[in-house]
């Protein structure tokens, strides 16, 4: 199965990123757009993030070969319905969600009989709206497929492929082991800035200027993944609660352990688990994951 012309529906971070990228690889493949909102299609076709953006979610995806639904993952299954009617017989319906196996539902039950292959290319930053997005955000990084039981292998591998030409590493998985895996690395990183930041905000004895003024570099990084886009990861939350809540209870295990460490004075302990960290954050970075160089690689003037 070849593809030559992919539908994005919603032009956001991801969305916008996907059109973009496609054209600067030169892949010659077509590329149609919508958004549910009106200025962000207007904004979308003034960047240039696709082809053509459409009026309509059916407009947009009639004779598409693939449609990414880039949508938060609690809109899919009104997404899907909206590009229904003009959906081709023969159309992979993909998409770009944090969770997979509540989308996966949320798709066949809106689209029945349709080719659908889940993915999650594992990318992104703080920033959200059809300006946020860049050709070379998929560079490098992993793109977990979740294809489900019974897929038509060429579906699958023209899926595959599309992301690799985008310049991903492709991974295929188990939806629920991918929403069990994304709970440790994604969701409960975000669950904890989110709080932290806003603990910070309700201390009475420490005004906000002050927890802004004086920010050091541990909560600046937490303020950083706490920008992300509310309506996103409140949606991420409900549809991978079950994940996240036991993720959540071993770290809450986690905490505990450390609490009693530090009022016991155990250095050793803490030495330990601090020792190990660091071993796993140089992983990181020798797997190309991140930035060695100081500060996360911040510039600084002279």
């Amino acid at each position: 199965m070849t593809i030559t012309r992919v539908a994005i529906i919603g032009l956001g971070l991801l969305g916008g990123s996907i059109g973009l990228a496609v054209k600067a690889r030169g892949l010659g493949i077509a590329t149609t757009g919508w958004d549910r909102d009106a200025s962000v299609r207007e904004r979308a076709a003034a960047r240039g993030l696709v082809g053509e953006v459409c009026d309509t979610a059916e407009a947009a995806v009639a004779n598409a070969d693939l449609v990414i639904l880039c949508v938060p993952v609690g809109a899919m299954g009104d997404a899907a319905s909206a590009i229904a009617p003009g959906l081709a017989p023969h159309a992979i319906v993909s998409d770009v969600g944090s969770s997979k196996a509540a989308v996966a539902e949320a798709l066949a039950a809106a689209l029945p009989g349709a080719t659908i292959i889940p993915a999650h290319p594992v990318a992104g930053t703080e920033q959200s709206g059809p300006e946020a997005g860049f050709a070379t955000l998929f560079a490098g990084r992993w793109c977990i497929i979740t294809p489900p039981d019974g897929v038509d292998p060429a579906a699958l591998q023209a899926l595959s492929d599309f992301w690799t030409a985008l310049g991903s590493k492709v991974e295929l998985m188990d939806a629920a082991h991918h929403d069990l895996v994304l709970a440790v690395t994604s969701h409960i990183p975000h669950l904890i800035a989110y709080t932290i930041v806003g603990t910070a905000s309700d201390l009475e004895d420490v005004t906000q200027s002050e927890v802004i003024k004086y920010s050091a570099g541990g909560f600046r990084d937490f303020t950083r993944i706490a920008a992300s886009d509310p309506v996103m990861w409140r949606d991420v939350f409900l549809t991978n609660r079950q994940a996240v809540l036991e993720m959540l209870g071993r770290f809450s295990e986690d905490l505990t352990a450390l609490q009693r460490a530090i009022r016991s004075g155990d250095g050793d302990t803490l030495f330990d688990l601090f020792t190990r960290t660091r071993a796993i954050r140089r992983a990181v970075i020798e797997q190309g994951q991140d930035d060695e160089r100081p500060d996360f690689g911040r510039q600084h003037s002279d």
